[in-house]
């Protein structure tokens, strides 16, 4: 199993902005000196707590300062932009990166942003695989374009000059395109059925409980057999909330204190989903009563907590529950204590995936 590190990123709201950036680019930077394989990174224009507006702009500052860890934007929302902007931006990353480069993508997650741009009321997910649809036709054709959708028309016709490359759209250096990566947080979302018919990666996200992450591999997998499509889950990839420290007890304190780093971000979670009366694919377990949903019973059925040994065997069991996945996502979170969180990184790297790789090896053999 490989290990990755996913960042939303989510900071406490009275953080001050410079210093909680400085802060992601250290912790992914931190995370290449691990090991960790990949860094994602999401996009949210509208919110003073999840700060980050280009992933890829952000990624790019973090290309000359990290080795080996490929860089993915986790995600990019698509129906907030027109598509020959992703197309021309991400090209160009995926060369600046040399192919260290995943491009994730979804319709959105966040309702300020959706006003912001003004799609609250539209079908996003018909606006994402239209969106993606002419993206790839431009980096896998040359002008003139003419590409009529519902949502985007694209045409390149009377500025084409072939002789001097005038009109043409930049294709990505990874061919035919970068590695495409769909998102997913609800119990059997439609974004994997989508991404299951084209052979994208599925990546689950962290905050949401293990009856519902269990349904996500099932659909992504119905959805690839039905394009005929073949599937293999060491692609998807799984995020959890993790926080590892020496004993259980001191692990189990940090993850339950009261405003601290993992309580705050499950509370303002929990928030969103209130306020969207959203809360029914949070719910702890399957047939709760959402009403009865609080931001504790998010945060206890999504962290995974403990020693080094501990948070091995639980990484171990929820793999039995769930099923197979080849990828797990270390999520990030506010650094309310530099030297735990770090620590915690780096016990997830060295002590608690050698016991977890070591056991799927025996259990393999």
């Amino acid at each position: 199993m490989k290990l990755g590190y996913f960042m939303m990123p989510l900071h406490h709201i009275d953080r001050d902005y410079h210093e909680t950036l400085n802060e992601d680019m250290e912790a992914i930077i931190y995370a290449d000196e691990l090991g960790y394989s990949e860094a994602w990174v999401g996009e949210h224009y509208s919110s003073a707590v999840e700060q980050i507006t280009s992933p890829l702009m952000f990624h790019a500052n973090l290309i000359g300062r990290t080795k080996q860890i490929t860089l993915a934007t986790g995600v990019m929302c698509l129906p907030q932009y027109h598509p020959a902007v992703t197309a021309g931006q991400a090209a160009m990353f995926d060369h600046l990166s040399n192919g260290r480069f995943i491009m994730g993508v979804g319709p959105g997650g966040l309702l300020s942003d959706f006003e912001l741009f003004g799609v609250l009321d539209k079908d996003r997910m018909e606006m994402m695989e239209e969106y993606l649809d002419a993206m790839l036709e431009m980096w896998t054709t040359d002008p003139p374009y003419k590409i009529q959708g519902k949502h985007w028309t694209i045409e390149m016709k009377e500025w084409t000059h072939h002789d001097i490359k005038l009109g043409y759209v930049p294709k990505p250096l990874q061919q035919p395109h970068p590695p495409v990566a769909i998102s997913a947080m609800s119990p059997n979302s439609g974004s994997l059925t989508f991404a299951g018919r084209r052979g994208y990666i599925p990546v689950s996200a962290n905050f949401i409980a293990p009856w519902s992450l269990k349904t996500h591999w099932p659909t992504y997998a119905a959805g690839a057999a039905a394009a005929g499509q073949t599937v293999d889950a060491e692609n998807w990839h799984v995020a959890r909330s993790i926080f590892v420290d020496e004993t259980d007890a001191a692990a189990a304190a940090f993850t339950t204190a009261s405003g601290g780093a993992m309580d705050y971000y499950y509370d303002y979670l929990f928030q969103i989903f209130d306020r969207s009366d959203y809360r029914a694919p949070f719910v702890a377990n399957a047939g709760d009563d959402p009403a009865s949903l609080t931001h504790d019973q998010i945060r206890d059925a999504c962290v995974i907590h403990g020693s080094p040994a501990t948070v091995a065997q639980k990484i171990l069991e929820l793999r039995e529950e769930v099923g197979h996945f080849g990828t797990l996502l270390y999520a990030a979170h506010d650094w309310v204590d530099k030297a735990r969180m770090k620590n915690s990184m780096r016990l997830m790297a060295e002590e608690v995936m050698p016991r977890v790789n070591e056991a799927l090896g025996a259990k393999a053999a």
